[in-house]
């Protein structure tokens, strides 16, 4: 029983460490999809009545097209692996700090206020609430009436 249950532990864990990636739908949450589309039409567009020569126009949107692509692959090439290696270091770094740093900060800080909190409800209701029901008696006996004079 104790073995099973640490092999499916290590499954669990092997798991989130391997598990393997979608190489059709590289961005399956969506984060990039109105930031970074950018084809042809986004950024070149002859209005009515301005055109180049058909020829001219179709080499343009080849060379966009195709500079684009190989410019990002070499790009990724070349600093895709490092720029992921600073941004794991970064995400754990952020990792880090939030699961031992700022939450018991936090968790402190609301036990604390809680013992303060108490503190100030009994303060307002031994003082301030004798004082305000006080107020409304006295000034519950005040009639207004709103007349129309012609």
């Amino acid at each position: 029983m104790a073995d099973q249950y640490h092999t499916n532990e290590e499954k669990i864990l092997r798991d989130s460490h391997t598990k393997e990636i979608d190489l059709i739908n590289r961005d399956p949450k969506l984060i990039n999809e109105d930031v970074v589309k950018v084809d042809f039409e986004d950024v070149i567009a002859e209005p009515d009545g301005t055109h180049s020569l058909d020829g001219v126009w179709k080499a343009s949107y080849t060379t966009f097209t195709v500079s684009k692509y190989w410019c990002y692959r070499l790009l990724t090439a070349i600093f895709g692996i490092p720029v992921s290696l600073l941004w794991g270091f970064l995400f754990a770094c952020i990792s880090f700090c939030h699961i031992w740093a700022v939450m018991p900060c936090i968790k402190s800080y609301l036990i604390e206020i809680q013992c303060l909190s108490r503190v100030y409800s009994l303060c307002i209701h031994t003082f301030c609430d004798p004082l305000f029901e006080a107020l409304g008696k006295v000034f519950s006996g005040i009639k207004v009436v709103l007349r129309k004079e012609v």
